[in-house]
């Protein structure tokens, strides 16, 4: 069974940066698309940033643009999410999740075939 474990989440001033990692334990990490989402208190789950496993095709939301960066270490079976100029409304649990996929990645909770247990980013003003 894969098992995917988050770190990185910390308490951080608007304006302020965290880096996000993820490493999955057992399976194949390479054959994965793997993805951040982030839920906010309150709300839904809602797609962040995604990289597919072959050609390392990167998918942003648009609100993150330009500010986040995910990336993916196949040797560490890791994958991260770097913030800069985070905001008080990312305040949220973010999940690093997995899709079964050669190619592409989806960006619906419905593609998801694994989990993590996510890690807690707050941004104060």
């Amino acid at each position: 069974q894969v098992q995917l474990l988050e770190s990185g989440g910390d308490l951080v001033q608007t304006g302020g940066s965290l880096k996000l990692t993820c490493t999955v334990f057992d399976g194949t990490f390479s054959r994965y698309a793997m993805v951040w989402f982030r839920q906010a208190p309150g709300k839904e789950r809602k797609f962040v940033a995604g990289i597919s496993w072959v050609d390392h095709l990167r998918t942003y939301e648009d609100s993150v643009k330009g500010r986040f960066t995910i990336s993916r270490d196949n040797t560490k079976k890791s994958v991260y999410l770097e913030m800069n100029n985070l905001k008080t409304e990312e305040t949220a649990i973010y999940y690093c999740a997995g899709e079964a996929r050669a190619f592409g990645l989806g960006s619906s909770s419905l593609d998801i075939n694994f989990w993590g247990k996510g890690t807690r980013v707050t941004v104060s003003s």
